[in-house]
């Protein structure tokens, strides 16, 4: 009798908190292969042995379990070998208890490793099938659909593995998660966990993904979704895949649109921007710098500068004296001290010296050649004079970017 799909979604959750439990038993089983001696078997080992028990039911079946089913029956014959021993204080079994423990630890990290491919076997059907699913606005459904995205995303995070990435290639996972990252019918919180799996898809293997990146619709999606949290994920895209994604960028005419966001209401939106214009400074070339400075990005940071998330890096002393007073750096002298003592200025303040941090990023970045870097720093000088509202402030601001934006 053919299994019933619906029956096996309602199981999957059930069934992985099961394998989860075995998992964590064979991870103890690693470090703790030796019962006590009080103990006849520990609690490890029951889990494992009672999986044994119930093999011919449960991973006959499954090809992809018979490799999992041999080590259960190896690990009880360790464990019946281990027993045999016990109450014996001879040199051979003392020999033999120190061997099959060793074995035991050995083998158990084996099981672990089997546990955890029918885990990703398991989660990853669960997920294709949930993609595949349509949207009816229950928030329930919703929630779940979120929660096997995060389990994907924090899975691909912990690694590459080449057998999870054979599975997400078989069940087509980037493009499902892509077509809901497009869907504007789709609430807007499912498809930013489906941009921050498919960002955690580049750092699994940036290799293998990159290029359904730059052919597919997933940088105009981000782009067009215009949250903080698709603008972060797209900053971190631009981070792993660099100058050819900015070149993408810059030829689907997506620069200003990017540069727009500076100008939104909400803090975390352009606070989002400010870090993806200065990747897009660290790894553009020439068209891209331009376009952005055709986009009045100078007058714009300018403005964010002069605003209360602003101010000046050479700032930070006073501010660590006076907001900070009494809280220790924890031990950083020097070089060390100072860039501490930067960074929890900038976390208050993250638009402090903006244009000087974005003209460094010019400066010493991989896309403009050195001709190119001299010529757009005297370009943006030249539009940090029409932009200031008086000469302290251009003064101040020419300083930071002739100089450096450190204090």
């Amino acid at each position: 009798m053919e299994e019933d799909p619906s029956s096996k979604e309602d199981n999957n959750p059930q069934i992985l908190k099961v394998l989860e439990v075995l998992k964590q038993a064979s991870h103890d089983l690693q470090t703790n292969p030796s019962p006590h001696s009080d103990q006849p078997t520990s609690p490890a080992i029951k889990a494992l042995l009672e999986l044994e028990t119930e093999s011919d039911a449960i991973l006959s079946t499954d090809p992809n379990l018979s490799t999992l089913s041999l080590h259960l029956s190896n690990l009880k014959s360790l464990v019946e070998t281990l027993q045999k021993t016990r109450g014996h204080h001879s040199l051979r079994s003392f020999l033999t208890r120190r061997a099959s423990t060793h074995s035991i630890s050995r083998l158990a990290g084996s099981i672990e490793s089997e546990i955890q491919a029918w885990i990703d076997r398991e989660s990853i059907e669960n997920l294709s099938r949930a993609l595949q699913e349509p949207f009816t606005n229950n928030k329930n459904e919703d929630e779940k659909l979120i929660k096997v995205l995060t389990q994907f995303e924090t899975r691909v995070s912990q690694g590459f593995n080449r057998d999870l990435q054979d599975l997400i290639l078989k069940w087509k996972l980037f493009t499902s998660l892509e077509s809901i990252l497009c869907n504007e019918k789709c609430p807007r919180r499912i498809r930013e966990h489906a941009a921050f799996a498919v960002g955690a898809l580049i750092r699994f293997n940036k290799d293998v993904f990159v290029g359904q990146v730059l052919m597919g619709r997933t940088i105009q999606a981000l782009i067009t979704m215009g949250s903080a949290s698709s603008i972060r994920v797209l900053c971190s895209l631009i981070k792993s895949i660099k100058s050819p994604l900015v070149d993408e960028i810059e030829c689907n005419g997506e620069i200003p649109k990017i540069i727009s966001f500076l100008d939104s209401e909400e803090p975390e939106i352009r606070i989002a921007a400010m870090d993806c214009v200065l990747e897009i400074g660290y790894f553009g070339r020439k068209e891209a710098i331009e376009a952005m400075l055709k986009e009045g990005l100078i007058k714009k940071l300018v403005e964010l500068q002069r605003s209360e998330l602003g101010g000046d890096l050479i700032d930070v002393g006073r501010f660590e004296e006076g907001e900070t007073r009494g809280v220790s750096v924890g031990g950083v002298a020097g070089e060390g001290k100072r860039e501490c003592r930067e960074r929890r200025f900038l976390e208050c303040h993250p638009f402090a010296s903006c244009v000087a941090r974005f003209a460094v990023q010019l400066e010493v970045g991989e896309g403009l050649r050195q001709r190119e870097r001299r010529d757009f720093k005297q370009e943006i000088l030249a539009r940090v004079r029409e932009a200031s509202v008086s000469d302290a402030e251009a003064a101040t601001i020419v300083a930071e970017v002739l100089w450096g934006s450190s204090p």
